[in-house]
């Protein structure tokens, strides 16, 4: 299996843990909060999207989903355009708020997609590329995307606990 075809499958099994997360769900299911600290399922799932969507798209060179397609107008949130939840307040969190899953999902396999397409026209050398100067050591793109992987199956696995602390009410 070469690199672009790993990362592919780990994409995949972030795409299997969040729609395991969130299909079926009703809007009560998906912006409850366990208690005033915690993180809704859809505040989860809007924040891993986002991240990803930010993150391959400057790796990427190319416009944001959440931009480029519509996805901050259908959303409607009370942020700046180039929010992803990075340090949001219980006050932030509370605030994102979905009808159903269809929208949380149509924008997570809209950014899967664009993240699938990306991931798998790379080759070994091009993970080697320095991608953020801000660090140190410097970040290549392999560990941007491997830390992108990292905070999504994080973040799909509280959405996951969050089902089912509701589930068994």
């Amino acid at each position: 299996m070469n690199s672009a075809n790993m990362l592919a499958e780990a994409f995949d099994r972030v795409a299997e843990a969040v729609h395991a997360s969130a299909e079926g769900l009703s809007a009560d299911d998906l912006n409850a909060r366990i208690d005033d600290g915690a993180n809704s399922i859809s505040w989860l799932i809007w924040h891993l999207t986002r991240v990803q969507d930010d993150h391959i798209a400057d790796a990427a060179g190319t416009g944001q989903v959440w931009l480029t397609k519509g996805w901050a107008d259908r959303f409607g949130l009370p942020f700046d355009e180039g929010a992803t939840g990075y340090g949001h307040s219980s006050e932030e969190v509370a605030a994102v708020r979905v009808d159903s899953a269809d929208l949380l999902l149509g924008y997570f396999d809209a950014v899967h997609e664009q993240t699938l397409g990306f991931v798998r026209g790379l080759d070994g050398r091009a993970l080697d590329r320095i991608v953020d100067e801000a660090w140190s050591p410097p970040v290549t793109l392999g560990v941007r995307l491997i830390s992108v992987i990292a905070e999504d199956l994080q973040h799909a696995g509280q959405a996951a606990f969050v089902r089912g602390v509701r589930e068994r009410g």
